[in-house]
């Protein structure tokens, strides 16, 4: 399982830098660094509300699930069972 972050088309999308979210959401550039490059292991359901109210959209538009090989290969075994 591979969640993708597009957080850069959305604020490609607003004409919005990093920076400026950053001082809108009061989180720390380091931490939506992570979050942007795809690196974090986690998110806050706090940071992502914050994100969303500024950026006006939904989870979904900042956050993508993509199903990577294994999930195929794993899927392809349980059905055969």
């Amino acid at each position: 399982m591979a969640i993708r972050v597009t957080l850069d088309r959305v604020l490609l999308d607003r004409r919005m830098s990093l920076t400026e979210l950053c001082d809108r959401v009061g989180v720390t550039m380091a931490n939506l660094s992570i979050l942007k490059t795809g690196k974090a292991k986690a998110v806050r359901f706090s940071t992502l509300e914050a994100l969303c109210r500024e950026l006006q959209c939904q989870p979904g538009e900042i956050l993508n699930y993509v199903e990577d090989e294994d999930d195929v290969i794993a899927s392809t075994k349980k059905a055969a069972q």
